[in-house]
């Protein structure tokens, strides 16, 4: 039996399927602060010609701009796939409580995969980690995205 997603991955998919839709690589995220959603955006890489306009920092400055503070203490980040280097450290950063994904990258991903960022003694804020939330319906949209582009 499946279960439902949880409504911030679900935001954060949909999100990611607008993305590819708009040929950008399908990957969104949500910012969420206790039962309020703070912020859903996806890539956005292509749009603004900025190879840091991934949709974890997007999330992170949209909510960081909408909270009018510099650190996101208390937020959750649901994001499609598993974070990059320069996300994770982001994250770290920003203080972020959980961070949910779902797809892991076992090529550029910097959590479960890579350097495993959170788990180095130089990391000086580790989140909690919960893996493989929509997983097959975040891996599915990627797949499809790059398949079209192979074709």
């Amino acid at each position: 039996m499946a279960f439902p997603l949880p409504e911030p991955m679900r935001l954060a998919l949909d999100a990611a399927a607008r993305a590819g839709e708009a040929g950008e690589v399908p990957v969104g995220a949500v910012v969420r602060r206790g039962g309020e959603v703070v912020a859903v955006v996806a890539n956005r890489m292509r749009e603004l010609g900025d190879p840091t306009a991934h949709a974890e920092m997007e999330a992170i400055r949209a909510a960081l701009a909408r909270l009018g503070t510099g650190r996101l203490d208390g937020c959750d980040l649901w994001v499609t796939l598993e974070p990059c280097a320069m996300c994770a450290g982001a994250i770290a950063h920003a203080r972020i409580d959980r961070l949910y994904y779902g797809a892991a990258d076992e090529k550029g991903g910097a959590v479960a995969h890579g350097p495993r960022f959170f788990a180095q003694p130089t990391c000086h804020h580790r989140p909690e980690v919960y893996g493989g939330i929509g997983e097959a319906e975040a891996a599915g949209l990627l797949r499809r995205f790059f398949a079209t582009r192979r074709a």
